[in-house]
């Protein structure tokens, strides 16, 4: 039976924990299985290198490290800006996600952490940054 490789588009399902074992995702809510091609950096790096070599049908869990997910937290990404830098019909929240294109073009998103009648604290690492995460991943096919 073939294995999943570099350059080969695959089918998965899986669910994702936290060390807690607190679930922030899963492939099961949805009706199809994740899709993706190996390879590609679409992917956290430590979830291709899972689904690398597995047959499908196969089932792995894995424990990637932070650095390997999402990597770790960085301060430098936390940033204050001043309130009158934001348009007023702008609601801001603590909790809430900014999302504004980056200099590339590239869609970026921002939580806001605090807000003060001057201030405006935002956080842009990835919610999941600095977290070890648990992957149980399924490979359903390959196409």
């Amino acid at each position: 039976m073939a294995k999943a490789d570099t350059g080969q588009t695959v089918r998965v399902h899986y669910r994702g924990t936290l060390n807690d074992g607190t679930e922030f995702d899963s492939s099961l809510r949805r009706e199809e299985p994740l899709e993706f091609t190996i390879g590609l950096d679409r992917m956290i790096p430590g979830f291709e290198r899972a689904v690398t070599g597995l047959e499908p049908g196969e089932t792995v869990q894995v424990e990637i490290p932070a650095d390997e997910a999402y990597g770790t937290r960085s301060e430098d990404l936390v940033r204050e800006f001043a309130r009158g830098e934001f348009p007023a019909h702008i609601e801001l929240e603590e909790g809430v996600i900014l999302s504004a294109d980056g200099p590339e073009g590239q869609r970026v998103s921002f939580k806001v952490l605090s807000v003060t009648e001057e201030v405006v604290i935002l956080d842009g690492n990835h919610p999941l940054a600095g977290e070890d995460l648990t992957f149980e991943i399924e490979l359903v096919e390959i196409l």
